[in-house]
């Protein structure tokens, strides 16, 4: 298996595939064609027998540049379980420290147990709002009822 940054030329190989790792959820609006051929620098993937069977599209802030930011992490349903996602963001990390950027964000659905689960462990904090919650939910952040979790890492 190896690491390498994600290039433009990967997109087409990882699109076709994409909500397939959802389980059928359409998740592919999320990741249009330019965060392949802008922020591959930041972006990586991991790649076996010549297929990428993990990726992970994150950037440094144009507006906050001590700031990166994870806007896509996907691996292959057969390959989970694997350590591969936390292999991901540890370079990811390593990367934009070495850039100069201090912090990490990133955000997930409030259904997404799973990815809330993964991104503690990681050392991410949720970010708070007003309520109490157990998890702080940042109501119609991305728009009329796509609610979002939000994560801040300090590097």
């Amino acid at each position: 298996m190896e690491m390498r940054p994600l290039r433009p030329s990967d997109y087409d190989r990882v699109i076709r595939v994409l909500n397939m790792w959802w389980g059928g959820r359409h998740v592919s609006d999320m990741l249009p064609k330019l965060f392949f051929n802008h922020f591959h620098p930041t972006s990586l993937a991991l790649e076996e027998e010549g297929e990428v069977i993990a990726f992970l599209v994150g950037f440094i802030s144009p507006g906050q540049p001590e700031e990166a930011y994870v806007h896509f992490v996907g691996i292959d349903p057969r390959h989970r379980r694997k350590g591969l996602g936390r292999r991901l963001y540890e370079a990811f990390f390593d990367s934009v420290s070495c850039r100069g950027c201090r912090r990490v964000r990133c955000l997930t659905s409030p259904v997404n147990k799973g990815s809330i689960a993964f991104h503690t462990s990681l050392g991410f904090r949720m970010a708070p709002t007003d309520t109490e919650d157990e998890i702080p939910i940042h109501k119609d952040y991305d728009g009329p009822g796509r609610d979002r979790v939000l994560f801040v890492k300090e590097l």
